[in-house]
């Protein structure tokens, strides 16, 4: 239980996959102006993160793996999140339709989030089992969802400053997102020292 807490917390916290990674920051640059479209969007990539962690593992470990083919991984995990997104995608558009709208072009932008791939690779990497893999996959997406949600309230509070014009638009909001990341070091020896 406790390796368990281990991954979960290092996910969410000290391997951050926007913040420590800089994985996903397409999505996390382009959403992150509301919160109401944040939240939403951490959602979604945390469901496909997991799902595609559950789905992935099976499919790596008694397909890929025992005939040879685990060079084919890369591809077979793409295909997999591509069909998890389009899920995600129908459900929304006909349930949530403000919150479809609302994230326009980013949601389907989470085929190619390297952030997705990049947990389902990295379970593979640091041969998790399927539980761990599971834990792990939400740790990043509720880390994906804590960063976004973060850089919502930095990015509102930006709104009302008074920003020289040499720095406005994309300079600031990349001068914000490195000294969010810069926050997040401190968490690496708060982790350790937990499970110590």
């Amino acid at each position: 239980m406790k390796e368990m807490l281990v991954i979960l917390v290092s996910a969410i916290l000290t391997d951050n996959f926007v913040l420590s990674k800089f994985m996903g920051v397409c999505p996390f640059l382009g959403v992150s102006k509301k919160v109401d479209s944040s939240i939403g969007m951490g959602i979604a990539v945390t469901f496909v993160m997991v799902m595609a962690s559950a789905v992935t593992y099976p499919i790596n470990t008694y397909l890929l793996v025992p005939y040879g083919l685990d060079y084919l991984s890369t591809i077979a995990f793409i295909l997999v999140i591509a069909s998890l997104v389009q899920f995600v995608e129908i459900v929304l558009k006909k349930y949530i339709p403000a919150l479809h709208k609302s994230l326009g072009i980013y949601l389907p932008l989470i085929t190619t989030n390297c952030a997705v791939l990049g947990v389902t690779l990295l379970n593979v990497e640091n041969s998790y089992d399927f539980l761990q893999s599971i834990v792990n996959s939400l740790g990043a997406g509720l880390g994906f969802l804590i960063a976004l949600l973060l850089f919502a309230g930095v990015r509102r509070k930006m709104e009302g400053t008074n920003v020289p014009k040499a720095f406005q638009g994309l300079p600031i909001t990349l001068i914000a997102a490195s000294i969010v990341s810069l926050s997040f070091l401190g968490f690496g020896g708060v982790v350790q020292g937990l499970f110590q």
